[in-house]
């Protein structure tokens, strides 16, 4: 065999080895997707933040489904009576519904728990939704009737939870 040829695919091989051996994200966000890879620590408590999103059940705008997006990624389409579920990498997210024009920005501490509200605001030719913060005594307390959202109305399957949280 030419020696130029066996050198070559020395080479090469070393080349492919330390490539094989260098180590790669395990899973990076696309930029239109937020960053919510769930990482526990070492004392067993998340450093993640938990959103809760929820929806009252009422016969005013029950027919509307409205998204809720985080970082300008779609998480999931909000049904009537229903929540889930996300968490969340700490740091600065911004939070809104198809009303382009409200929205809500939060600076996310590790085990933060948050609870934001999905209502029907009423506009000339059909209702859109609109994200309400709310305190976590009220959050607690308002989401304890109502059910997960459905798997079909989950838009980022990788990120959102529809899990039943404990009453």
């Amino acid at each position: 065999m030419n020696p130029r040829v066996v050198a070559c695919a020395i080479a090469f091989a070393t080349l492919l080895a330390g490539l094989a051996s260098a180590q790669a994200p395990a899973s990076q966000p696309s930029p239109s997707s937020p960053a919510v890879q769930p990482t526990p620590t070492p004392s067993g408590t998340s450093s993640q933040a938990t959103l809760y999103f929820y929806r009252y059940k009422q016969f005013v705008g029950s027919a509307l489904s409205p998204s809720v997006y985080c970082d300008d990624a779609e998480l999931a389409r909000m049904d009537n009576g229903k929540y889930f579920t996300v968490r969340l990498a700490p740091g600065h997210h911004t939070f809104r519904s198809n009303d382009k024009q409200s929205g809500i920005e939060l600076d996310l501490k590790p085990g933060e728990k948050d609870y934001i509200r999905v209502e029907i605001a009423t506009g000339l030719a059909k209702g859109h939704g609109r994200l309400v913060s709310v305190a976590p005594d009220q959050g607690t307390y308002e989401i304890k009737k109502l059910k997960p959202l459905e798997s079909n109305k989950v838009k980022e399957t990788q990120h959102v939870s529809i899990a039943e949280i404990g009453n």
